[in-house]
């Protein structure tokens, strides 16, 4: 297999070279990352850099992963929950415990190897790592998720998410009774310094981030939100919710340990986003039912316990 090139274009100060590969390559390590570029198989408009080069709007990051390193994109006959198509894109309700696209460890079992399966003609698309794909879900949050059927789509609704006109809603439980009813979590988000697999909510070198929620009900020790994104940092929901002592129930990454093992997974659904389609001038909304096994937790809890809100 031939080495695998990707053109990342800066549009904004992103801070240090090796920290932004990493964040758009996931599944790669930093330390992998630091060597290619070390060994100038990831340069900047061009040239060779150290990885602590300063990254400034307009730069052009050149990627070309060595073919041991990276994987070949094999469509593998999933089945997959459909919402809607048409030529231009695809909605899709993503199952939980499936990676939105390959990387180390999963190299076979996306989304995205399913998505190949059904629609080949992704594979003609410019983006060889990720054809089609404009936003993710992290691998355990289930949901709607929308994906382009060609480069005019994919650049058409890429301006949507950069510009913040989408509309996401999720549903979220979380630990403990969340008060106020309503309110918004403003706090910038940036890699963990301690713990670089992880995010943060860091005051340094962190970028803004405004998550809005407002609570359904209380129920058993938790609270059920609507959670709506203002803007899409990794892992943002879930940060921003932990840093307020509300941490995501079932999270073992950002809550406690003991909580996370009563639950098949984080309680976390992306359940409506409102998009405009190519070719539309108003925007459309698509939603995915609460996963059956978020809501058979549910139900447990609402048994269990009267209703408080």
């Amino acid at each position: 297999m031939e080495d695998t090139v990707r053109f990342l274009t800066i549009e904004g100060t992103s801070g240090r070279l090796d920290h932004f590969v990493v964040k758009e390559l996931l599944g790669v390590s930093r330390s992998q990352i630091q060597r290619l570029i070390r060994q100038g198989l990831i340069s900047v408009n061009g040239h060779a850099v150290k990885p602590g080069y300063l990254l400034r709007e307009g730069d052009e990051v050149k990627v070309l992963i060595p073919a041991d390193e990276t994987w070949e994109l094999v469509p593998v006959d999933t089945p997959i929950d459909i919402l809607y198509e048409n030529e231009d894109v695809i909605i899709v309700n993503k199952p939980e415990g499936m990676p939105v696209h390959p990387s180390y460890g999963h190299r076979r079992d996306t989304l995205l190897n399913a998505l190949l399966a059904h629609y080949p003609d992704l594979n003609r698309m410019e983006d060889k790592l990720r054809p089609g794909i404009v936003h993710r879900l992290d691998m355990d949050t289930s949901g709607v998720l929308v994906v382009a059927r060609n480069e005019e789509a994919r650049l058409f609704l890429q301006a949507q998410f950069k510009a913040r006109t989408t509309k996401k809603v999720y549903v979220a439980l979380v630990e403990g009774h969340l008060t106020p009813r309503h309110g918004a979590i403003e706090a910038p988000i940036g890699r963990d310094p301690k713990y670089r697999r992880r995010m943060a909510v860091v005051r340094k070198h962190g970028k803004e981030a405004r998550t809005e929620y407002r609570v359904q009900e209380w129920v058993s020790s938790y609270t059920l939100l609507e959670v709506r994104p203002l803007t899409g940092r990794t892992h943002q929901i879930r940060v921003h919710l932990a840093s307020i002592g509300h941490p995501v129930a079932g999270d073992a990454v950002y809550g406690s340990r003991k909580t996370s093992r009563l639950f098949p997974r984080h309680f976390l659904h992306a359940q409506r986003i409102s998009i405009i389609l190519p070719g539309a001038f108003e925007q459309r909304s698509f939603e995915a039912e609460l996963a059956k096994d978020l809501q058979e937790v549910l139900d447990k809890l609402r048994a269990e316990t009267p209703l408080q809100a």
